[in-house]
């Protein structure tokens, strides 16, 4: 069995560039970074540091131009389009600011979809779909429609269907952008939730230093490298 210590991800002299016009933006050149399985890290810095593009970059949404992106004993850098594909959808929880719900599904249907790629039978996958929304304190809104939630509540329902694959990575960009403060902080406990009592490992793009203070950690991203800077436990 995995320890806790072990590295669920690696990143070694990433490099990654973009074409504007005739101009080449240069994101990464030589960034490193080594996260922890059941680390909750986040990431912070100012508008165009790469922070986003980092969260694409381990999600395998996006490629880099060179060097390695290790997670869970996997160099995703090396697989297929395809195989990154299957992976994605076993491995990593997306969660972001605007929910992405489809507003013609109910919460379950919206939570269910991820489910619709695997081989699961329909039983199983209502029994996963009502778990995720249990976790999230959203076992009465099964049959609701997003138009009839709070904002708070399609962001729950955001997370349960990140949730519902068991994936062991969770990347989250800015998940309390859209919320008031209250709710932004029972969104961000449910994050800590899944973190110490599901050993999720959590990678959460933030610029509120209010939300960075339920990670274990956090990480200032500036000119394409990394300042740590531990937080109060």
């Amino acid at each position: 069995m995995s320890s806790a210590s072990d590295p669920m991800i690696g990143i070694v002299d990433l490099r990654k560039t973009f074409t504007k016009g005739k101009e080449t933006i240069t994101i990464f050149d030589g960034l490193n970074l080594a996260i922890p399985k059941a680390d909750f890290v986040a990431v912070m810095g100012p508008s165009g540091s790469g922070k986003t593009t980092l969260l694409n970059l381990l999600g395998g949404i996006d490629r880099c131009d060179a060097g390695i992106i290790e997670i869970a004993g996997i160099r995703i850098d090396r697989l297929s389009e395809g195989q990154l594909a299957h992976w994605r959808a076993s491995h990593v929880g997306f969660i972001f600011q605007f929910y992405n719900l489809m507003q013609m599904l109910t919460a379950a249907q919206n939570v269910e979809l991820p489910l619709l790629l695997t081989r699961l039978g329909g039983k199983a996958r209502r029994e996963r779909v009502e778990a995720a929304l249990a976790v999230v304190g959203l076992s009465d809104r099964l049959k609701h429609y997003p138009k009839e939630m709070s904002g708070g509540q399609q962001q729950r329902v955001a997370i349960a269907r990140a949730i519902v694959s068991d994936p062991e990575l969770l990347l989250c960009d800015e998940p309390t952008g859209d919320l008031d403060r209250r709710t932004a902080d029972e969104i961000l406990s449910i994050l800590q939730l899944l973190n110490r009592d599901f050993g999720k490992t959590i990678v959460m793009v933030t610029h509120d230093p209010a939300a960075a203070q339920y990670a274990r950690r956090a990480l200032h991203l500036d000119k394409g490298h990394f300042i740590e800077k531990e937080l109060a436990a």
